[in-house]
C-alpha cells in the first residue's frame, strides 16, 4: 500500500476541527449551567437528601429567579404533587396557560402536566376532559395509561377494554389480563341484571382474551349450578385445573356442593383428595377436612388431620386435628382446652397479601383494594406463620 502525503495535511486538519467542537461543547455547558440560578442547584441538592419541605423552597426561588424557564415550573409542579399540594401544583399550571407567548407546543406540554395534577387530586372528569385531547406522540401513552387508570376506577369496564387494546397495539405491552378482567366485571354486571345471556358471552369473550382466566370459567361454572345444571357446571370448574390449579381451592366447596346436589358426594371427595395428593394446597386440605368431617365422620377427619399434620405441621392442622378429637371424645376437658389455646394463637392472623404492594385483605379479591393490581393477591391466605 503507498503512502498518501495528504494525508500529512489531513490528519492535523481533523485534530483542530475536533478540538474546536470539544471547546465549543464546553463553552456552550458552562454557559447553560451557569445561566442556571443558585437556588436550582440547592433544590437538587435537597432533593437527593429527601428534604421536600426545602426543595420546594428552593425550586420557587429559581422559578422567580428565571420566570420564563418551564422546566423549573415543571419541577416545581412536580413536588406539589409529590408532597400533596395538589392546589399549588394546579394554580401554577393554569398560570402558565394564561401566557400569550407559549408556542402550541409549549401549551401542550403545560396541558399534560394540568392533567396529570386533576388525576392526582381525584378530579377524573377534568383530567379525562384534557387526557383525550392529549394525541401528541410524546404524551399518547401516558395519557392512555392515565385513561385506563380512571375508567378502571370509576368502573366504566368497556371504556376499559378499549383504551387497554389501544394501549396494547401502540405500545406491543399485553393487556390480555386485564382485558379479561373487564370483560368479567361487564358479566358481573349482567347478572346482577338478570341478563345470563349476556354475561355468558361476556364471559366467552374474556377467554378469548385470555385462555387462562380463571374467573371466566368460575363464574360460567356458578351460573350453570345457579341454574340447576350441577353436572354442566362440575364440568366448567374442572377446566381450572389445567389453567391455574392453584386456584381450586376457591372453587372446591362449590364443586362439592353441586357433587352433593348430584348424591355423589363420594365421587366429590375422591377428586378434592386427588386435587390435594398433586396440588398439596393448605387451604384445599382445609376444604376436604370439612367435608370429610361432616360425610364420613370425626374418626375418619382426625385420622386425616393427623397424618397431614405429621407430614406438614402447622397451627391450623393442628386445630383440625383437636377438633375432630372433642367430637371423638366430648368428655375430655384437656382436649377442650387444647383447642381453645389454639384457636387463640391463631387468631385472625391470615390473610391473603397483595405481591404488588403488601396489602392485607380477610379475603380473596380479583382486583387489589389498595393498588388496583389485578390477580396481585395469592389464591392461598397467608398461613406459614400457622
Amino acid at each position: 500500500m503507498e503512502f498518501e502525503f495528504w494525508w500529512l495535511i489531513a490528519l492535523p486538519l481533523f485534530f483542530a476541527l475536533g478540538w474546536i467542537a470539544a471547546r465549543v461543547d464546553i463553552h456552550q455547558l458552562l454557559s447553560e449551567s451557569t445561566s442556571l440560578p443558585a437556588a436550582y442547584f440547592r433544590g437538587l441538592n435537597f432533593l437527593i437528601s429527601d428534604q421536600q419541605d426545602k426543595a420546594i423552597e428552593a425550586f420557587s426561588e429559581a422559578v422567580k429567579a428565571n420566570s420564563e424557564s418551564l422546566e423549573l415550573h415543571f419541577a416545581l409542579g412536580s413536588l406539589f404533587r409529590r408532597s400533596g399540594e395538589i392546589d399549588r401544583a394546579i394554580n401554577l399550571h393554569l398560570s402558565l396557560l394564561q401566557r400569550q407567548e407559549l408556542a402550541p407546543a409549549q401549551k401542550l406540554a403545560v396541558r399534560a402536566e394540568l392533567a396529570q395534577d386533576y388525576l392526582k387530586a381525584g378530579l377524573f372528569d377534568r383530567a379525562e376532559e384534557i387526557f383525550v385531547t392529549l394525541n401528541d406522540d410524546r404524551y399518547q401513552q401516558a395519557a392512555l395509561r392515565a385513561l385506563l387508570e380512571i375508567y378502571t376506577r370509576e368502573r366504566e369496564w368497556q371504556q376499559s377494554i378499549n383504551i387497554a387494546t389501544e394501549l396494547e397495539r401502540i405500545s406491543g405491552i399485553p393487556f390480555r389480563q386485564e382485558i379479561a378482567q373487564y370483560y368479567c366485571e361487564l358479566a358481573v354486571k349482567s347478572v346482577i341484571e338478570h341478563d345470563n345471556h349476556t354475561a355468558r358471552q361476556q364471559l366467552e369473550m374474556a377467554l378469548d382474551a385470555n385462555k387462562n382466566c380463571v374467573r371466566a370459567n368460575m363464574m360460567l361454572g356458578d351460573m350453570e349450578a345457579a341454574d340447576g345444571d350441577h353436572k354442566v357446571a362440575i364440568s366448567v370448574w374442572k377446566r381450572i385445573e389445567f389453567q391455574e390449579p392453584r386456584y381450586l381451592a376457591l372453587i372446591a366447596p362449590k364443586m362439592l356442593n353441586s357433587y352433593k346436589a348430584l348424591n355423589q358426594i363420594s365421587e366429590g371427595i375422591a377428586l378434592m383428595q386427588g386435587y390435594f395428593d398433586k396440588y398439596k394446597l393448605h387451604s384445599l386440605f382445609n376444604v376436604l377436612f370439612d367435608v370429610t368431617l361432616n360425610e364420613q365422620g370425626s374418626q375418619i377427619a382426625e385420622s386425616m388431620a393427623l397424618q397431614d399434620l405429621e407430614r406438614k405441621p402447622s397451627l391450623q392442622t393442628l386445630e383440625h386435628l383437636l377438633k375432630a378429637r372433642v367430637l371423638n371424645q366430648p368428655a375430655n376437658a384437656e382436649v377442650h382446652t387444647m383447642l381453645q389455646t389454639v384457636r387463640t394463637a391463631i387468631g385472625n392472623r391470615s390473610a391473603y397479601c397483595c405481591e404488588q404492594c403488601g396489602f392485607r385483605a380477610r379475603h380473596f379479591h380479583w382486583q387489589c383494594p389498595a393498588c388496583n393490581a389485578w390477580e396481585s393477591l395469592p389464591s392461598e391466605p397467608d398461613e406459614s406463620h400457622l
